[in-house]
């Protein structure tokens, strides 16, 4: 599977990493760290296994990412990286908005079939209070929420929408509806296919149309 990677060098630490063997080195601790934690949880997997799993030393995890907990943290954001760049690799293809809107939670959806794990994580980690990685979370949700954002601003510039909704819940509506009924699909109904869930989603958009 070839998954986009985010652009730029990453920093850990205040150390500039290499590019190319970081990128490709912080895929394959993705994903592997994605399995692990699908199936113990974040607390309850070491650097050790996540290491051991990705094909990489102990020491390596160290070096480029510190603690477990920096590791975790920069996982999340390589994971949004990775949603982020399949979202905005649509923009602009579609000229209807709502079919736009329909495309990006369709490309969403098709994240969360790719790494269920990384949804059981944000889900389950997302509203811990007070949780290890709730500033990492809150940037990552404002850069998604921000997509989701420009997607309804698209929608109410195209058609007549009903302005008593608050945009900023609208847009937090679509953002929980994604991970739920995506991880819904997954765990209890997989028998529903990916166009059924991103039309269950798409109800609150054609709620926010005036016909």
């Amino acid at each position: 599977m070839s998954t986009p990677e985010p652009a730029g060098p990453a920093v850990a630490n205040g150390k500039k990493l290499r590019p190319e063997r970081t990128n490709a080195t912080k895929q394959r601790l993705f994903e592997a760290s994605m399995e692990l934690i699908g199936e113990r949880g974040a607390a309850g997997v070491t650097v050790d296994e996540i290491a051991a799993a990705a094909g990489v030393s102990k020491g390596t995890v160290y070096y480029n990412f510190g603690s477990k907990s920096d590791l975790i943290a920069q996982l999340l954001r390589h994971g949004v990286d990775i949603m982020l760049a399949r979202l905005q690799a649509i923009e602009g293809q579609t000229a209807d908005p709502l079919d736009a809107m329909k495309d990006m939670v369709g490309q969403a959806m098709e994240f969360m079939d790719d790494y269920p794990s990384f949804a059981r994580l944000w889900v389950s980690e997302n509203w811990r209070t007070p949780g290890e990685w709730s500033a990492v979370f809150a940037e990552l949700r404002g850069e998604l929420l921000a997509v989701i954002g420009s997607a309804v601003e698209g929608v109410a510039s195209g058609y007549t929408v009903d302005t008593s909704i608050a945009r900023g819940s609208l847009e937090a509506a679509i953002f929980g509806a994604i991970f739920v009924v995506g991880l819904d699909r997954q765990t209890y109904n997989p028998e529903r296919t990916r166009e059924q869930s991103v039309a269950a989603v798409m109800t609150i958009m054609h709620g926010y149309v005036i016909k």
